[in-house]
């Protein structure tokens, strides 16, 4: 689905490649300006930002998992594009640790750097962004990228799958606290989808059970999740703010 045009200021955390390369081109071609972050892969967040159509895009670099880093990147974003309309926070890390076979003090490094990265640099650039959308008056759009795992558990990435449950309840809090500044805040909860990350999993052993959670037989591509993502940025979605949007192939239903 083609969203109406709005020549908007979009700030795409986690963008140098899979689905945060994904998005940043899904608004570009939809007309919207894009700041494309990344944490180390510039190289790559540079490749996204050549690919994109249009003019006007930025990259900004930067560890999100330190507050103060985190501010600097929105405060850099906006002030390249003249301001932030859209926050997508899409950066995240995803790293296996079972718990009957991590050590504690891997554990332990494993959980801070999840809550760091997935839930707190979160939290962080929405204040930014939200309170420079308040102080603006334009009103505005943040949309968070959580996950299946939040719903059905994840054994072999529980730190995952805990964080990116709390994505869920914050963006659902900011919802509401939000509204009152024209600010909607919704989720998107994928399932199994290709990116450059599982590609040797969709050509390994595993390939055809992953293929198997979806009745449609698939996974789903990185730029499905993204049209999702630009519905509930558009102005038509303001209704649907606080929700969490299951973008997972009918592979796990939720009561």
């Amino acid at each position: 689905m083609t969203m109406p045009s709005t020549g908007r200021r979009v700030l795409v955390s986690g963008a140098s490649r899979g689905l945060g390369r994904a998005v940043a081109r899904a608004f570009a071609a939809n007309g919207d300006r894009v700041a494309v972050h990344y944490g180390t892969r510039e190289d790559e967040a540079r490749h996204t930002l050549d690919s994109m159509t249009g003019t006007g895009h930025v990259l900004v670099g930067g560890d999100l998992s330190d507050p103060s880093v985190a501010a600097t990147v929105a405060e850099r974003a906006t002030d390249a594009l003249g301001g932030i309309d859209v926050l997508v926070n899409n950066a995240a890390v995803n790293v296996r640790h079972p718990l009957a076979e991590t050590p504690y003090e891997e554990w332990v490094e494993i959980w801070q750097r999840h809550v760091s990265v997935n839930l707190l640099a979160t939290a962080n650039l929405s204040h930014c962004a939200a309170r420079r959308m308040i102080s603006d008056g334009r009103g505005g759009r943040i949309v968070n990228i959580g996950s299946r795992g939040a719903f059905r558990g994840e054994p072999d990435h529980p730190a995952y799958g805990a964080t990116k449950a709390a994505v869920h309840a914050l963006g659902q809090s900011l919802a509401v606290s939000l509204a009152p500044y024209g600010i909607a805040v919704a989720s998107v909860a994928p399932g199994f989808f290709h990116t450059e990350r599982v590609a040797d999993r969709l050509a390994g052993p595993e390939a055809e059970s992953i293929r198997a959670q979806s009745p449609f037989g698939r996974v789903g591509t990185a730029e499905e999740i993204a049209s999702a993502v630009l519905w509930l940025a558009s102005p038509r979605a303001e209704w649907s703010s606080g929700t969490v949007l299951d973008a997972n192939g009918a592979s796990y239903l939720r009561t």
